[in-house]
């Protein structure tokens, strides 16, 4: 059979198969709007949004044109599983700040991550999504967010002081952990619930381990507390950073080291906590004073002295490294020893090579995409992979063994 013959009979069997669903996804992900497409594909953004809908179906020869426009195979725009679809709206940091067009496509990105994950899973066990549920009601004035912070410590057996790599413990507890490519940097961290897996998305340009661990708290904390509030609410985000200084540092272990003046060696002994707990000087001083250790004056006075001294966005620290996600990248590290190539598992996918490659990168990257055309012209099966590895030992992971 031909290559042509071959690409022909894919185009029919992913138009035979189109589901609108995964043309909204891809339109998103390149960030346009269906006025856009239509512009490209020389349509009307009526029939975009018709195909979209489901109440019409796109021609093959159509669907060629969209593929080529999107940047992706064909096949992307088959039917496939609703593993992807939230089952809680994205928790973004300020609505105001991000535009609509910016929300969709990060969330698209996230939608593609529980795509290949699910994909990934085919063949590699992960751990069971194990997220506890607190709901915390937008209104409450108690201290629900540190008894969520508390009940999770338990739950998940975080033994007292310092979390240590707290990347992996969430992935060891099946929450998907992964860096958003750097089209959606303008969006600061987010998270969401799906009916696959919970997922958090880290900004790739923020590379401060201390302020990046703050963050990956402050996601979960939405995770645990947040399944039905209004995402982006002040009180809601508050209640994500009271949650997360919970959980990076008890009130009950921390209270009597923090600093209580900022005099004598008050900013050393601030540097050695900061490197003990593993979060910023920032972050200290806001619990110190939430805490009522440290006086309003003393904590606007110190603050003045970060922003003097430059230290707002840069703060010095030891650790220059942000944590790792491992899940997916040791999947397809296991995958490549039993035979099983990237080639292979885009072929299975239809997903781009360079957001497949993003996805499950263990290092955020600041790089462009390529501009890319139809990713998946290998005609390799990957169903036939798996026979011939039939007798190979079953792949799994342990995150505790990363």
């Amino acid at each position: 059979m031909t290559d042509r013959s071959t690409g022909s009979d894919r185009l029919t069997a992913a138009t035979a198969l189109f589901d609108g669903e995964r043309l909204t996804l891809a339109r998103q992900l390149a960030g346009l709007r269906k006025s856009d497409l239509a512009a490209a594909i020389e349509k009307s953004p009526t029939a975009v949004a018709a195909w979209e809908s489901g109440n019409k179906r796109p021609a093959a020869a159509t669907v060629a044109q969209l593929a080529l426009s999107l940047s992706v195979a064909p096949g992307f725009f088959a039917v496939r599983p609703d593993n992807g679809t939230a089952s809680s709206a994205p928790h973004f940091r300020s609505l105001r700040s991000t535009s609509q067009r910016a929300r969709d496509q990060a969330r698209a990105y996230g939608r593609l991550a529980l795509d290949v994950a699910s994909g990934l899973e085919v063949h590699v066990e992960f751990p069971i999504p194990a997220v506890p549920s607190f709901p915390v009601d937008a209104d409450d004035s108690g201290d629900e967010p540190e008894q969520a912070a508390r009940l999770l410590r338990e739950k998940w057996g975080v033994t007292p002081g310092p979390t240590g790599h707290l990347v992996r413990l969430l992935e060891n507890h099946g929450v998907l952990v992964i860096f958003s490519p750097p089209q959606t940097a303008t969006v600061d961290a987010y998270s969401f619930d799906s009916r696959l897996r919970p997922i958090v998305v880290l900004n790739p340009i923020k590379h401060d381990y201390y302020r990046q661990r703050f963050d990956v708290a402050h996601e979960l904390g939405h995770l645990v507390m947040h399944a039905d509030a209004e995402p982006g609410a002040r009180v809601v985000e508050e209640q994500a950073h009271r949650f997360a200084a919970e959980l990076l540092m008890p009130a009950d272990q921390i209270r009597d080291h923090l600093p209580r003046t900022m005099g004598g060696h008050a900013w050393r002994n601030l540097g050695k906590l900061k490197e003990k707990w593993g979060v910023s000087m920032q972050a200290l001083l806001y619990r110190a004073r939430r805490l009522g250790v440290l006086g309003d004056v003393s904590y606007r006075n110190a603050m003045a002295t970060i922003t003097t001294r430059g230290w707002r966005r840069d703060e010095p620290g030891l650790v220059k490294v942000v944590e790792q996600p491992s899940l997916l990248p040791k999947a397809v590290e296991l995958l490549e020893h039993a035979g099983i190539e990237e080639h292979r598992l885009l072929e299975h996918q239809h997903v781009p090579a360079h957001l497949f490659r993003l996805v499950t990168a263990r290092t955020p990257t600041t790089g462009s995409t390529p501009s890319a055309h139809a990713a998946g012209e290998h005609t390799t099966s990957l169903f036939e992979v798996r026979e011939q590895g039939a007798n190979s030992e079953p792949t799994s992971i342990d995150q505790r063994n990363s």
